[in-house]
């Protein structure tokens, strides 16, 4: 399984190119996709994610692993897709109204897939009914908002709200983050959690998903 480590290992290198190709060597070779994905890509890019959290590496290279995992993944998704691969819980994401900021939604974004989940970005200054409408469409597990602005963060409140008034609330496990928010906040909104960094967003997201 070598081939496999190779795979993680430049993966954490932000290797771009390698992991292309041996990612394509594992195929031609017959190798499990699935092992490729959990024990190559996921598991390198979780790596990556603990050392984000202990200020190990910092984002330009969260954000070199990610464009390696995802270089990765165009050419695994295929034979993912013809095993039958089902992705660990499915993930709305999105900076709220009036908040432009997308790095740290799009580190969330990266270290979520990183987790296995299948993530659907609705992009920034998103309105409450699009968090709502998109988990209704694709049948989502998690919501999970950013917010960089502390004027932006009642539409945070807004879309738990709406999910209340829709008797929608106990379908979905409510997520927010980002640099205004707080554990109080979270819990005054009524979310479920709230994470300081895109790492532990993904670990809590996945234990989260598997034990609903």
């Amino acid at each position: 399984m070598a081939i496999i480590e190779e795979i993680s290992a430049f993966l954490q290198k932000g290797r771009a190119k390698n992991v292309k190709a041996l990612v394509q060597q594992a195929i031609d070779e017959n190798l499990d996709p699935k092992a490729v994905l959990n024990e190559g890509l996921l598991s390198g890019m979780m790596i990556i994610g603990e050392k984000f959290k202990n200020n190990e590496v910092f984002v330009p290279e969260v954000l070199v692993a990610a464009r390696a995992m995802n270089a990765g993944l165009a050419i695994l998704e295929p034979k993912l897709v013809e095993v039958g691969n089902e992705p660990v819980g499915k993930a709305v994401v999105g900076t709220v109204k009036g908040d432009l900021h997308d790095i740290g939604k799009n580190l969330v974004v990266m270290m979520l897939k990183g987790a296995g989940l299948e993530i659907h970005d609705i992009g920034v200054d998103a309105e409450p009914a699009a968090f709502i409408d998109k988990a209704e469409e694709v049948g989502a597990d998690l919501i999970c908002m950013s917010a960089l602005l502390t004027t932006t963060m009642p539409n945070m409140q807004t879309v738990v709200d709406e999910l209340k008034e829709k008797g929608l609330r106990d379908k979905y496990i409510v997520m927010v983050g980002g640099a205004p928010v707080n554990e109080s906040f979270a819990e005054q909104i009524g979310a479920d959690y709230y994470t300081p960094d895109a790492a532990t967003c993904a670990e809590v997201a996945k234990k989260a998903v598997l034990a609903n």
